[in-house]
């Protein structure tokens, strides 16, 4: 057997001082993340964060900046994941979208507001993400490349 990280994408939106984030149904309860899901196979890291967003918050998105990578492995266990935290611009909220199974609703929340929440985030990235990006940690897009040819 071979071990696999879990790739993740996730975004952080920022505007008039408040965070996208979404409330969504986990197997721990209700909890708060910013928009992230799973890399699918064939998918660029790009192409995923586009679609996370639209999913999860019915808002096309597009990256602009990579803000960090992180690695977080869950202490017991054979998983890790590998998240890839992109910032952009929304763009058009599609609103007869529906939202992905799971999330409740968006919400917009200042960053004390964040802080205070700590106890309902779905993972540490939620904070760690977020104050990467107040702290100016913008990295540019082309960090992130696409190769689609044969060795």
């Amino acid at each position: 057997m071979s071990w696999k990280p879990n790739v993740t994408v996730a975004a952080v939106v920022m505007q008039s001082g408040k965070f996208l984030l979404v409330e969504e149904m986990t197997e721990e309860g209700i909890k708060l993340n910013q928009p992230a899901g799973h890399l699918e196979h064939g998918e660029s890291l790009k192409a995923a964060i586009k679609r996370e967003m639209l999913e999860e918050t019915a808002c096309e998105f597009e990256p602009k900046n990579l803000i960090g990578i992180y690695q977080w492995p869950i202490a017991n266990t054979e998983t890790t994941y590998l998240r890839f935290t992109f910032t952009g611009t929304l763009g058009q909220h599609l609103s007869d979208r529906k939202l992905d199974d799971g999330i409740i609703r968006t919400l917009w929340l200042t960053p004390d507001e964040i802080y205070k929440t700590k106890s309902q985030h779905r993972n540490p990235l939620v904070i760690e993400s977020m104050q990467d990006f107040l702290d100016g940690r913008n990295y540019p897009l082309d960090l992130v490349k696409t190769f689609n040819g044969n060795a």
